[in-house]
């Protein structure tokens, strides 16, 4: 049959629901061909480095920065009356936070990519994007040095925090690079990856940041962090949702295989809304916009979980991962935005 003919073949509105299922198979079960990538190019390193993961880091130091514009708004407020006031937010230790936030996820994620390419955890029958090992983007030597090189890179931004937060900062500093190993190596296969996300997404970055620019700690802060840190674990769930037989199949044993698909599920929409619930502290304040803005971060939040229930299995999960990310990052936003608002009125 001629290409012409095959054009002018007329079809009705079942043959166009064939059509749509035979793109979603090709598009989600049929493998995808080898991407065009030059080893060790500058391509390569890009896919490896997962910019879009950076979301995940800007937010804890975004929502710790907007509580600090606004406790240093507050004191400013009560001092007026003394004709006395203290400095805004200081710049230079919220720019060292946030590169060195974007510098330890990266680690992070080269970090990931490695081991679990050692480990043998990302082979054929790995669902999500392609990592750079195991597709020989990257050589593994590279990779060994590219992991040194930002390690050191993170010290080496994260040491000047030290000048304005004292020696608790060299701590911290330590932590986030040791506990950034310790993630891949063994946490996340015995179930405790989301504890560090909690911990390392939420109160660590989060308070720090708060900490460098006011040089105290409230209780809105931490219940804030700890908000983040559940709002940002929903991406690591969805993900181990998504992997959780080929996890099951290497003996990862993340959360989602100890507790099982339907408690997941559960686990991912209570996330979300205790993160939200949260909030009722600030209402208890005052602080209206920082208590109902999220509450379009909830609907998003429910939305994306039905879809997720919807799909269960499969490539397709990788749009809801997608779509929580920007959940995530709306999150961040919206409570941002709240806290300054309510600075401001």
């Amino acid at each position: 049959m001629s290409m012409q003919s095959i054009a002018n073949i007329k079809y009705n509105a079942d043959d166009e629901q064939l059509l749509c299922k035979i793109w979603l198979f090709t598009r989600f079960i049929v493998p995808l061909p080898p991407m065009n990538v030059k080893t060790n190019s500058w391509k390569a390193w890009m896919l490896a480095a997962r910019p879009k993961t950076l979301t995940g880091a800007a937010v804890p130091v975004m929502m710790g920065l907007a509580m600090g514009y606004s406790q240093l708004s507050s004191l400013n407020s009560q001092l007026s009356s003394f004709n006395s006031q203290l400095s805004s937010l200081n710049f230079l230790p919220a720019l060292l936070c946030i590169l060195f936030a974007f510098l330890m996820q990266i680690d992070a994620n080269f970090i990931n990519d490695y081991f679990d390419w050692r480990k043998g955890t990302d082979d054929e029958h790995r669902l999500g994007p392609r990592r750079a090992c195991a597709e020989g983007w990257v050589t593994p030597e590279a990779m060994r040095w590219a992991i040194a090189v930002t390690t050191l890179a993170a010290a080496v931004v994260g040491f000047p925090l030290i000048f304005f937060g004292g020696f608790a900062m060299l701590w911290i500093g330590v932590a986030c690079v040791v506990f950034c190993f310790l993630y891949t190596l063994l946490l996340s296969y015995i179930g405790l990856g989301d504890v560090l996300v909690l911990l390392f997404f939420g109160l660590v970055p989060v308070c720090t940041t708060f900490y460098l620019q006011t040089h105290t700690l409230t209780l809105d802060v931490v219940l804030a962090s700890i908000a983040c840190g559940l709002v940002i674990d929903t991406l690591l769930v969805v993900n181990n949702y998504r992997d959780r037989d080929n996890d099951r199949r290497v003996g990862k044993r993340t959360l989602v295989v100890l507790i099982g698909e339907k408690a997941t599920e559960g686990l991912y929409l209570m996330l979300g809304i205790v993160a939200f619930l949260a909030g009722g502290l600030f209402l208890c304040r005052g602080h209206y916009f920082t208590c109902f803005l999220p509450a379009i971060y909830l609907f998003l939040h429910i939305s994306t979980w039905l879809k997720m229930k919807r799909i269960r299995h499969g490539k397709a999960l990788n749009n809801i991962l997608a779509e929580n990310a920007r959940n995530m990052f709306v999150y961040g936003l919206l409570f941002s935005a709240g806290v300054v608002l309510d600075a401001f009125l």
